[in-house]
Parts: C-alpha cells; structure tokens; sequence
C-alpha cells in the first residue's frame, strides 16, 4: 500500500470500509436490514424521536422511514407514540425486544472485531488505535 495520493488512498479506504462494513453487517442477529438496523440504533441512541426527525437523521425520504419504521414496528423491535403536544405526530422509541436486538448485535460484532484483532501484533493493533480518530473524523465530517 505505497500509494498515498488522495485519489488513491480514498479508493483504497473505500473498498476496505465497505468489505468491513459488510463482514460487520453480517454478524446482525435476527432478519433485519441494514437500514432497519441503522434507525433502530439511531432511536437507541438518540431516544423517542419523531418518524420527520429520525428520517432526518438518517438522510432518507420520510416515506422511507415510514416503512422502515413499520416493519420495525410489526418485529416488535420500536414502539410508536403519540406525541404529547401534537397528537398528529407519530413518535418511535425502542423496544424492550429492540434493546435486546441491539445488545446482542453490538455483542457479536465486539466478538467479531476482538477475534479477528487478536492475529494482528500488539504493534498492528497500536498502528490501527492510532488510526480511530483519524477515521472518526472521515465519518463525522459534513459534505
């Protein structure tokens, strides 16, 4: 991996953060889509939102996380409210079932990294700590 120009470490970060990315998505418990996956933790992290402020969030149509939200609604995964102001607004909150979804997803997925990170050196490991805020700011960054 000599190459260093911008253009060729950006495709070089591409596919290697995809081809983790899909190992990662890969250890999720029970048949749940990534983008259902996605919002749920949104919802987990971020508590009872609106269906407008959680499609915000994640950058997609609000009739996407309409239907996003339905089918995590039929799992049993979120609950939606009404909202206490405005009746008209539909809010979601994580289930009880939804919490134990993601528990044990991020669970696996801890495992997954831990395990694989064990074949790697202590100075590898140390190289790639270094490399966390680095990468943090690539996936933080607004553009």
């Amino acid at each position: 991996m000599a190459a260093t120009t911008a253009p060729t470490l950006g495709s070089q970060l591409r596919l290697v953060v995809l081809r983790l990315s899909r190992r990662l998505r890969q250890q999720a418990v029970g048949e749940i889509t990534a983008s259902q996956l996605s919002a749920l933790s949104v919802v987990a992290n971020h508590g009872e939102l609106s269906l407008g402020e959680l499609a915000a969030i994640e950058r997609i149509a609000p009739p996407s996380m309409t239907r996003i939200a339905a089918r995590l609604e039929e799992g049993g995964l979120l609950e939606r409210r009404v909202d206490a102001v405005d009746r008209r607004v539909a809010r979601v909150a994580v289930s009880p079932a939804g919490e134990a979804l993601l528990a044990e997803t991020r669970t696996r997925r801890d495992a997954f990294l831990a395990a694989r990170l064990q074949e790697f050196t202590v100075e590898e490991r140390a190289l790639l700590a270094k490399a966390v805020p680095l990468l943090e700011r690539l996936a933080t960054k607004d553009g």
